[in-house]
């Protein structure tokens, strides 16, 4: 070996650590015990069956680093579908067999007979330096974005609570219910909780740590790990790694406004809250990559393909289009978008019917399919069309605190939805930089059309809690894979013109949004105000990066391509600042400015886990986000003032004692939410069986015998969960259920069936 040789080498293996030391470092809080449990899980359980999986089926895909990144993704789907299983037979370390199953394969199925290329050293080390980012990024504020203990604890948002309820759910049931309204049927997305419920069982870490914590890390980094290894497979050459890792960590919206950057309802990058606290979709993402992966694979016809191979290639795609279908509502949509237009282009220029093509859609529909009428139950969840509600609502979410008598006009709106519209759709211009290095290749055809569709579905659709939005966020890692393989598509020489142009996008943005601050909103008294508000920051930014652009393109006086590398390049640099102003912050806890979860009520939850069964049920007399004893009725709102109102995104009870409430909140159902037409109603509507809220609320307040032997025997209720804050707990409880445990403002009692009379 000669000196290049060696040095490239040493420069690979220092730059590998940054992988393991970022792990570590990013979750420096907590005990050193569980990163290691979970990374060694990781590695066994998943990344390695994984692996075997994924090149023994798919033939692989040239590069050994690249399916040992899609492999591990793919481990995951495998996971997802066998865990439920296993909860159902009352195994729930069933996923241990994957390396035994792993290892049948390998000596069931022949030997691939393709050698890997090297991964050169330069790409090994462009994307630990992202690595290196997402782990600074979540030391310094994805760490602190949701409090584990302390006094923060007690303060969370509503979507944490939630999360963890249905982590618990799956860890001790299948088919899953409402565990906060309990026989209620889950018609929620689930797949990514077999996932934390598996890693619970295997590793022993506690959920909320899971949850929160390290899932949401390792999700993180697969996302930017797997986008690298896919543009290398849409590109074919290894300099789309780095491109690919870097735009997935430091790309997002336009963001025009400096009061958007660090809002989850425009930053749809990886780094940003809504990946924190919705395991599901960043599950969802990490699950794509591996799934365009293997589409790419099919679609890009070999002569050298056997029948076996492509049996194999189907059944990865069909693992992960199943899993897929469970995992987030709004993914695989995206993902069947695309087919059609691929369909059409591969079909034309063969003229003759792609049936590879066909097969995928078929097999998206019944995924979808099974989804609609299992899963969801054919529930709309609120969801309809209305076009350009989503920026409606951003744009009333903005425009908080004006003066009553000055509302925005349709020009604001206008403004408002170009410059979002415009920020989303911002990567498909590097479809203009693309060079396909394989003839017919539909892949660029297939996100472009995946991508595009998206955005429309987010502009055209709407859900009063922003479902819809999750469209765009599906969306983000297409844009991503999109501009990497335009970028990936130039000659050495033009990344010279590159850099400086990203750059000037960058510096573009980040002057124009500090021209203005959120304050000048309120403080404008007409509409002509707030156009000239909202469309100076983009014109500034745009006038700046077209100006720039000109000066940058007779600097290096280059070909047209020049010039179009120098515009794309441009363009992009402006969706990057948004992540850029995150690092920026510390970030303190999202969450609510009272305490939702009662003082006590976390060690009470857990003291009711370690002296129960997983089937036994507990009936509380918390039922709102905001417990107050002014509220009564369970939701009732009707003359009460806007403080009275009981918001029935209560969940927490479930999640920490990984047991099942008769009613606690009833938020976040289909029941609350296929009848209403804004989050107010879904939020704050009545519980739809007032008999049985009737009996469980009268336990807390006017308990009888009867009452308590009714609860237990009709409805199975083993214990009694009682907040203080929500009403004086009456001294007759005491007298009539066994008093465990107290804590705070919460006691438990426990219900014993009632003696035979003259007992």
């Amino acid at each position: 070996m000669n000196k290049g040789g060696r040095a490239a080498v040493i420069a690979a293996l220092a730059s590998v650590p940054v992988l393991p030391l970022g792990w570590f470092a990013g979750l420096q809080a907590q005990p050193a015990w569980m990163p290691a449990a979970y990374l060694g899980y990781l590695l066994f359980v998943i990344a390695v069956p994984g692996t075997l999986f994924w090149r023994r089926l798919t033939g692989g895909t040239g590069w050994f680093a690249v399916d040992a990144v899609l492999g591990t993704t793919f481990g995951l789907a495998c996971e997802a579908l066998i865990y439920p299983l296993g909860r159902w037979l009352d195994i729930p370390l069933l996923a241990l067999v994957m390396p035994a199953l792993a290892l049948g394969m390998v000596l069931a199925l022949p030997r691939r007979k393709e050698t890997d290329r090297p991964t050169p050293w330069w790409a090994v080390a462009g994307v630990m330096v992202s690595v290196g980012v997402v782990s600074a990024w979540f030391i310094r504020i994805g760490s602190r974005l949701i409090a584990l203990d302390g006094p923060a604890a007690l303060r969370p948002n509503s979507d944490s609570p939630y999360q963890l309820s249905l982590a618990a759910e799956l860890t001790h049931h299948f088919p899953p219910q409402v565990p906060y309204v309990a026989g209620e049927p889950l018609t929620y997305h689930w797949m990514v909780y077999n996932h934390i419920a598996s890693a619970h069982w295997i590793t022993g870490i506690e959920l909320d740590v899971l949850t929160q914590r390290i899932v949401p890390f390792a999700f993180i980094l697969l996302t930017a790990l797997g986008a690298a290894a896919v543009g290398m497979v849409l590109t074919g050459r290894a300099v789309a790694a780095p491109i690919a890792a870097a735009l997935t960590v430091m790309a997002g919206d336009l963001s025009p406004w400096a009061w958007t950057t660090t809002n989850t309802l425009y930053n749809d990058s990886p780094l940003s809250m809504g990946q924190m606290i919705s395991p599901t979709q960043a599950f969802s993402t990490v699950l794509m990559l591996p799934l365009i992966a293997v589409t790419a694979l099919i679609l890009r016809r070999k002569r050298e393909h056997t029948r076996g191979r492509l049996a194999g290639l189907f059944l990865v795609a069909a693992v992960l289009i199943a899993v897929l279908s469970v995992a987030k509502a709004t993914e695989l949509p995206v993902y069947a978008a695309g087919l059609p237009a691929a369909w059409i282009y591969l079909s034309v220029r063969a003229r003759r019917v792609n049936l590879r093509t066909l097969v995928l859609a078929v097999l998206a529909v019944i995924g979808y399919g099974v989804n609609f009428l299992l899963i969801v139950r054919g529930a709309s969840q609120g969801m309809a069309i209305k076009p350009a509600g989503t920026f409606r609502s951003m744009l009333q979410g903005m425009t908080v605190g004006l003066a009553p008598d000055v509302r925005p006009g349709r020009s604001v709106l206008v403004i408002v939805s170009a410059a979002i519209v415009v920020g989303w759709l911002m990567p498909v211009v590097g479809a203009l930089l693309i060079r396909r290095r394989i003839p017919r290749d539909p892949m660029a055809v297939f996100l472009v059309a995946g991508f595009v569709l998206a955005i429309g579905a987010a502009s055209i659709l709407y859900q009063f809690a922003q479902a819809q939005v999750f469209f765009a966020r599906n969306a983000f890692i297409y844009g991503v894979l999109i501009a990497t393989w335009g970028l990936a598509s130039l000659d050495r020489r033009l990344y010279l013109a590159v850099g400086p142009a990203l750059a000037l996008g960058v510096a573009a943005i980040y002057y124009a949004r500090s021209r203005l601050d959120g304050g000048l909103i309120r403080s404008c008294r007409d509409t002509g105000c707030l156009d000239r508000i909202f469309a100076e920051p983009l014109l500034t930014a745009l006038i700046v990066v077209a100006v720039g652009i000109v000066v940058l393109g007779l600097v290096f006086r280059g070909s047209g391509r020049t010039w179009a590398a120098i515009a794309v390049a441009a363009l992009l640099g402006l969706t990057v600042s948004p992540t850029i102003a995150s690092l920026q912050r510390f970030a303190n806890p999202g969450g609510s400015t009272y305490e939702s979860i009662a003082p006590g009520g976390i060690e009470a939850a857990r003291f009711i886990r370690r002296q129960s069964g997983p089937d036994e049920l507990i009936a509380t007399n918390i039922h709102c986000h905001r417990p107050t004893s002014t509220v009564a009725g369970g939701g009732l709102s009707v003359g009460k003032r806007a403080d009275q109102r009981c918001h029935s995104g209560s969940f927490w009870i479930p999640g920490y004692a990984e047991r099942r409430v008769l009613v606690e909140g009833w938020a976040y159902t289909a029941k609350a939410n296929n009848h209403a037409d804004t989050s107010s109603e879904a939020l704050y509507s009545p519980f739809w069986d007032q008999e049985k809220l009737r009996l469980n609320d009268a336990a807390f307040t006017t308990p009888t015998r009867e009452g308590l032997a009714t609860l237990h025997t009709k409805y199975g209720v083993n214990w009694l969960f009682a907040d203080s804050r929500v009403n004086p707990i009456p001294d007759t409880l005491s007298k009539l259920a066994e008093l465990r445990f107290h804590s705070g403002t919460v006691s438990v009692y426990q219900l014993r069936p009632t003696p035979p009379a003259g007992q």
